[in-house]
């Protein structure tokens, strides 16, 4: 099994090369300075993936259309995100109050760098990636049974 990781920021594409060379998996590991919307990359993969950074992004939509075309006839999209609650209640879990902190002073302002941003922030509800995924041509997100306290998958139909 091979893995390609795919960003558009030069420094996180060396440390990730770093990080996978001292890790012992630099044979199996690519990392490019690469746009995973490239036409060319369309049908490559049996599994695509995001952690965690969805709702970082100003254009999740596209992201979303982008990892659709990405994957294979058959193949699997999967997304892990943090696990905030269902529906706002205040004052929150830790979780909660750790995501809206973290939102607050990170996700939402990288996200909202594009005018046309989505400002999703870091606080990303089911129901939210629900309508990104059908607005990027999936037909729903289903919310896999893997127990974790800060962590929920998503693959993505």
């Amino acid at each position: 099994m091979t893995v390609d990781g795919f960003e558009l920021d030069s420094a996180s594409i060396e440390d990730a090369r770093h990080n996978a060379e001292s890790s012992g998996v630099k044979d199996r590991v690519k990392f490019e300075i690469r746009d995973a919307a490239d036409p060319r990359l369309a049908g490559s993969y049996d599994l695509v993936t995001a952690f965690e950074t969805i709702y970082d992004m100003s254009n999740p939509v596209g992201a979303l259309r982008a990892m659709r075309g990405l994957a294979k006839d058959g193949g699997t999209i999967l997304i892990a995100d943090g696990k905030a609650a269902e529906e706002f209640a205040a004052p929150g879990d830790e979780v909660a109050r750790f995501m809206y902190g973290v939102s607050s002073l990170h996700c939402l302002p990288v996200g909202m760098v594009d005018p046309e941003s989505a400002d999703t922030g870091a606080v990303m509800r089911p129901s939210r990636l629900r309508q990104y995924a059908r607005d990027a041509g999936f037909a729903d997100i289903e919310i896999l049974p893997v127990e974790n306290d800060s962590w929920r998958f998503y693959r993505l139909i």
